[in-house]
């Protein structure tokens, strides 16, 4: 049989009593089954003294407890510098996932944008296409306007003639006297509406001069290879320098149009090229972010391991600590101890009076449908039973914070570890889109399910005792031991009682 502490101080006739010697009474998944035993017991147990003669034990116990405090610490501190450690490789490890996401997103953005430029300069061969038969049809409606200006012109020598014959015509009337006036006054119409004629088919004629110009003009835009006058002329067929077939410097090479079209297509093309050298780029960076993403997930599995590690060494210290402090000898932790067990006595005595008197029905009391609040940040919940640990708990719970400069808190929470009223510090009001603040300074009406609430909330044992590090928002965070003790009330585990110092 292995020797113990508490063998050592029996055989020196000390009295030794019941500590928590094993994980808080959890299982291997870090949670405490309902009973353990008969959670009444647990206030039936208080660490005593060993009997005079057992010095040398006193002060190994003594020198013990100093010991495992520390490792208790070191490894507290440990555990926590992982959990932040994996936090982060954890969030790095999404954000890399995010990123190769993204840059499978970028190609096929990059796919899509090779193929659009493709249509695109499809769409400029076809706009140019279409452009060329517009210009062909702009030359046929030129070689009309050319036909009815030839028109016009016959019309303007005819007109000419019939003012001729009209005058003649005048003439013979004047030499017959009398007998020809009449057809003077017909041949002085005629001349005169041949007159009319002619001015009409010049107006014509200057008309479709500028008219043809225009459209000529519009031809050269439109060509897909402008000429030189000489070329242009013989085109047209008219002579080199009339006005039907004036070229303006601007198209002695290449139409402003086609100008256009070709620096569009061009620049399709630079960015179809530069798609084309991106997609190259991702395809090659693809690779080199899969390895990132096994190297992380690899980080990610090995600090999950050191953290099952560290949280064995931890649990070790946390042992060590319960077995010297149940041992029998008073050490610096037994007055915290004492103090949690008496508390959750005197609570658990309270919550079975109020419900003798009817103050609160037993559902109340033992509510776990936590509503939440609205809004919270970090989340807080309400349940039933508020109200009245807001009642009762301050007057039991504020007092215990004057046992020691070195107590941070103590609180009462439910076997979820749900905290309904913490201390008076710590219940304010939250700030709205302050969750740093919030986490700090309003920590009630909150359930801490972490591996220290739960631990002792659901302790059933006389005592567990927990060392752990404290995030206090802000990137501030403080080292504690931890003294729980259960809470009984008519025989039924109803939660934990927490008290907490600085060491």
């Amino acid at each position: 049989m292995p020797i113990t502490l508490k063998g050592l101080l029996r055989r020196d006739g000390g009295q030794a009593l019941p500590s928590s010697t094993d994980a808080a009474g959890r299982d291997a998944t870090g949670h405490a089954p309902a009973h353990t035993h008969n959670p009444q017991d647990a206030h039936d147990a208080l660490p005593g003294r060993p009997a005079p003669g057992s010095q040398a034990v006193l002060r190994l116990a003594q020198a013990l407890q100093e010991r495992t405090s520390g490792l208790g610490r070191e490894a507290a501190e440990v555990r926590g510098v992982l959990d932040d450690t994996l936090g982060t490789v954890q969030r790095q490890a999404q954000a890399i996932d995010a990123l190769a996401h993204s840059l499978q997103d970028i190609g096929q953005a990059q796919r899509a944008i090779e193929q659009e430029t493709a249509g695109s300069r499809a769409a400029v061969d076809r706009a140019r296409a279409a452009v060329a038969e517009v210009g062909r049809e702009v030359g046929t409606i030129v070689q009309t306007l050319r036909e009815v200006s030839a028109a016009a012109d016959d019309i303007t020598r005819i007109a000419l003639q019939t003012r001729l014959v009209a005058f003649n015509a005048s003439v013979e009337a004047g030499r017959a006297g009398e007998a020809g006036r009449g057809f003077g006054v017909v041949a002085g119409a005629v001349k005169d509406l041949a007159g009319s004629v002619e001015t009409s088919a010049k107006t014509i004629v200057a008309t479709i001069a500028r008219l043809g110009e225009r459209i000529e003009a519009l031809e050269r835009e439109i060509r897909d290879d402008a000429a030189g006058p000489a070329q242009a002329a013989a085109r047209s067929g008219q002579p080199q320098g009339a006005v039907h077939t004036s070229v303006p410097p601007a198209a002695a090479h290449t139409s402003a149009f086609h100008r256009a079209l070709a620096e569009v297509q061009a620049g399709v093309a630079r960015i179809g090229q530069a798609a084309h050298g991106s997609m190259a780029v991702s395809s090659a960076m693809q690779p080199q972010m899969d390895a990132v993403q096994r190297d992380a997930q690899a980080s990610a599995a090995a600090l999950v391991q050191a953290q099952a590690r560290s949280e064995s060494v931890l649990r070790v210290s946390e042992q060590l600590m319960e077995l010297v402090a149940g041992c029998g000898v008073r050490t610096e932790d037994t007055p915290y101890i004492e103090a949690a067990q008496a508390t959750a006595r005197r609570i658990g005595a309270l919550f079975e009076q109020a419900l003798a008197e009817g103050r609160i029905r037993r559902d109340e009391l033992f509510d776990e449908a936590y509503q939440p609040i609205a809004g919270s940040n970090p989340a807080q919940h309400a349940a039933r039973f508020n109200a009245f640990t807001d009642s009762v708990l301050p007057t039991l719970q504020e007092p215990v914070l004057q046992l020691s400069d070195k107590v941070v808190f103590c609180i009462a929470a439910d076997r979820n570890g749900y905290v309904s009223t913490h201390n008076r510090a710590y219940c304010q009001p939250q700030r709205p889109q302050d969750p740093v603040w919030n986490a700090a300074h309003s920590r009630w009406r909150r359930i801490f399910s972490d591996r220290t609430g739960l631990a002792s909330a659901r302790n059933t044992q006389p005592f567990l005792l927990q060392t752990y590090r404290r995030d206090m928002g802000g990137g501030r965070f403080v080292f504690l031991k931890e003294a729980a003790a259960p809470i009984v009330v008519g025989g039924e585990h109803w939660g934990g009682l927490r008290l907490a110092w600085r060491f």
